[in-house]
């Protein structure tokens, strides 16, 4: 593996190199650009250049987070919704974040570019919650710089150790290939088994819309949890007699509830993760007909209709 290329490529096209990095990451593409910021610091010739490059790491930076930003506003949860969709763990992704924008507020945007996955999540939930266009471009912008500003100085600093790896790399470069293409295969093996592991956990029974109605209707109406946050369940509606509660909630919420009463456990998320989840925790815990509602959210809406 010949180094050559990469150095010449970071030494005359650095800025752009950068600038596309990082707004395909930004955007939700799985093209780290961390890495490449480290290099590209390294080969700088000055802190002139590593300003430029900062600069154009920031512009790319604000660019996705303004689309995604934008998308919020326009379409509310369901980008969330799409964005989890292509989490590698979907369980309660909608939840989770929300929860933690809430929690954090403005300092979500400007820390959470350290955050793997938070990083693209964190301004559709900006734009969703309604958050002031000035306020989200300033702490963005802060948390871009911050982020990628480290990154350089990190290559700047280190240049003689990278330039001493690129070496190696130079002299080693069939084990650096091998060495690769046996670390992708873990990660799509690591991938398959969680995906494997959690279709597992989704082939547990779930009710079905028509099924609860029915419960709805009968003397004893089923427990409903639903596992969405307050500010999701204001924007989208609520569901009448359901127990607004968190994951790490759940069995205090149960405080009255029977071991063997019907729960039914519902959520806003892809393929119903956080349903399932919470529902087998709770038949974990004893609650042996504790069953999440397929559809989750959007087919009680639905139904509505």
């Amino acid at each position: 593996m010949d180094s050559t290329w990469i150095t010449q490529l970071l030494q005359h096209d650095s800025n752009l190199l950068v600038f596309v990095n990082v707004l395909l990451q930004q955007l939700g593409l799985p093209v780290p650009s961390v890495p490449t910021m480290v290099l590209a610091g390294s080969q700088s010739n000055g802190l002139i250049a590593l300003a430029a490059m900062l600069l154009a790491a920031v512009l790319a930076s604000l660019l996705a987070d303004w689309i995604w930003y934008a998308a919020g506003r326009k379409f509310g949860y369901r980008v969330l919704t799409l964005l989890c969709k292509m989490s590698i763990n979907p369980s309660s992704c909608v939840n989770q974040t929300e929860a933690r924008f809430t929690k954090w507020g403005v300092w979500s945007l400007v820390f959470g570019k350290f955050i793997p996955g938070f990083a693209t999540v964190a301004p559709p939930v900006a734009g969703a919650l309604g958050m002031a266009p000035s306020s989200f471009f300033m702490a963005s912008a802060v948390g871009a710089g911050l982020w990628a500003g480290m990154a350089l100085l990190a290559g700047y600093a280190f240049q003689a150790q990278i330039d001493g790896v690129l070496t190696w790399m130079t002299a080693h470069g069939i084990h650096i290939a091998l060495m690769g293409a046996a670390l992708v295969a873990v990660v799509i093996v690591w991938k398959y088994w969680q995906k494997a592991r959690f279709d597992r956990l989704a082939a547990m029974h779930h009710i079905d819309m028509g099924e609860f109605t029915q419960a709805l209707a009968s003397p004893h109406p089923p427990h409903i949890i639903d596992l969405r946050t307050q500010s999701l369940a204001s924007e989208t509606g609520f569901i009448p007699n359901a127990h607004l509660t968190e994951y790490s909630a759940l069995a205090r919420s149960l405080g009255g509830v029977e071991k063997d009463y019907p729960i039914v456990t519902i959520c806003a998320c892809p393929q119903d993760a956080g349903a399932v989840q919470a529902a087998q925790n709770l038949q974990r815990l004893g609650y042996r007909n504790a069953y999440p509602l397929r559809g989750g959210f959007d087919a009680w809406k639905a139904a509505q209709a």
